[in-house]
């Protein structure tokens, strides 16, 4: 296809374009709805729209979000039947959406199904909202709307939404100077450089969305494996000359294949990352490899004091009563951890079994912290066992590894901006997998891999501790 035609700014030959669809995912859900009105640069405009069959089912969430049923498109045309008269449209054009790598993606999965391939310059109103009113938090199309008190009969359909955009760059074009309005547009057109061995289309293709990516090298060599809220943006400034460091600009010189799986948010993206990292170490990751991990745990010792052991994480340890305490790499990182505990609370390091002397038994034997003034005796018996066990507790009670919170099974739903979810299965600390219904969450298998993981615990409490992301479903 050809490029849009020369010009500046806004002041070129545009179409308004907007999406409905079975789902967020262009690889494996399906258009519904086109909707667009082709803008000439001399003003004149050309609307067009249609419902498309998508040839499965529309889910129950999508037509709630949209309006438009299984029956509405039960004698629609196919997707084929459309796409000649949607390239003529089409062609050279800027292509304008808001959020336009969904839109963009969409068009370009379904003309790939036909064998077609389609390019095009794009402009997403949503990056050029933030750019002219960055003082806003909030660029979404609702948000947008309200600000510049704009309304729409059809919200979540098509053309309704393609006639927002239309009536927005009209707003933009006459509120925004036009050489600043000219050089932000012309900004957010400049693509990103990228190495020839990974073809031009990649910008292109790369999604806008939560999810999870995988670079490799020569001969399907795993080289790297991260995540972000936005796909696109975090693989090309890998390419980025400005965002590199030495690692990271010796990673793209090796950098042969891109891979990538969206998520519906960023909890899908860290709990895929984290389990990908584990079962594939990749040659340049370094955070996330190490699987295994120690806690501290108090056992009785001698004279009713309670002393620490350092024990290897395993499934029963973190399903049990949660008399555990903090998550270590390694035995000699939690016992320093744990000797820095034991000095800002003046424990006892002998009492506690943290010191290499002579045990608390020996007849006046103290631990050489009470000869510094550290201890308050308990290796003397001037402290009561009772009572420097339960000062022991409460000293470690910030690290304590909290106790599944509850009964059994449960799904964490999390949605992206058009409804679509993910049921993330929870069990006991263990991130068992993802799937798209909840009857599915109730069956699934755990995988072989689906053992306790620090840094998937570690995830869930920092998600779990802030309230109001997502919704739990208890599956049990």
């Amino acid at each position: 296809m050809s490029s849009a035609n020369s010009g500046r700014g806004l002041d070129r030959d545009l179409v308004c374009l907007d999406l409905e669809t079975t789902g967020g995912h262009p690889s494996r859900n399906r258009i519904i709805e086109i909707g667009l009105i082709e803008i000439d640069r001399d003003g004149s405009e050309r609307v067009w729209s249609t419902l498309v069959h998508p040839g499965v089912r529309i889910p129950s969430q999508i037509e709630d979000f949209t309006g438009i049923s299984n029956e509405m498109v039960a004698d629609a045309p196919s997707f084929e039947d459309v796409h000649r008269e949607l390239l003529e449209r089409l062609s050279g054009r800027l292509f304008v959406a808001h959020n336009a790598r969904f839109d963009y993606g969409f068009v370009r999965a379904e003309l790939l199904r036909l064998g077609l391939r389609f390019v095009s310059p794009v402009l997403c109103t949503v990056k050029l909202s933030r750019r002219i009113y960055p003082e806003h938090p909030r660029h979404n199309l609702d948000s947008v709307m309200a600000r510049h008190g704009l309304s729409c009969a059809a919200r979540h359909r098509a053309l309704g939404d393609a006639t927002v955009l239309r009536d927005l760059l009209a707003i933009w074009r006459r509120e925004v100077a036009e050489d600043r309005l000219v050089a932000l547009v012309d900004g957010l057109l400049t693509e990103t450089s990228l190495p020839p061995q990974l073809g031009a289309d990649l910008a292109d293709e790369l999604p806008e969305a939560p999810g999870v990516y995988r670079l490799y090298g020569e001969e399907g060599a795993l080289l790297y494996v991260g995540k972000s809220k936005n796909i696109r943006k975090r693989v090309l400034e890998h390419f980025a000359a400005e965002h590199r460091s030495v690692s990271e600009a010796k990673l793209a010189r090796l950098v042969q294949r891109v891979e990538w799986t969206e998520t519906a948010g960023e909890l899908g993206a860290l709990l895929s990352e984290a389990r990908a990292v584990k079962q594939t170490k990749p040659l340049h990751n370094r955070r996330l490899r190490n699987a295994h991990a120690v806690t501290l745990h108090f056992v009785p010792g001698s004279q009713g004091l309670d002393r620490l052991d350092v024990v290897a994480i395993e499934q029963s340890t973190v399903i049990s009563e949660g008399d555990y305490f903090g998550l270590y790499k390694d035995a000699k990182t939690a016992l320093r951890a744990a000797e820095e505990i034991c000095r800002a609370h003046r424990l006892c390091p002998k009492a506690l079994g943290l010191d290499a002397g002579r045990g608390v038994s020996d007849e006046g034997a103290s631990c050489f912290a009470y000869q510094l003034g550290r201890c308050k005796g308990a290796c003397l018996g001037h402290e009561a066992p009772g009572l420097h066990n339960v000062r022991a507790r409460v000293a470690f009670a910030s690290s304590r590894i909290v106790p599944w919170p509850f009964r059994g099974r449960v799904a964490v739903v999390e949605s992206d901006w058009r409804g679509c979810q993910d049921f993330h299965v929870i069990e006991g600390w263990r991130y068992l997998g993802t799937v798209r219904d909840e009857m599915d969450a109730r069956e699934l298998i755990p995988v072989d891999s689906a053992d306790f993981d620090p840094d998937i615990y570690r995830i869930l409490r920092r998600f779990f501790d802030d309230p109001g992301q997502a919704r739990v479903v208890e599956l049990v």
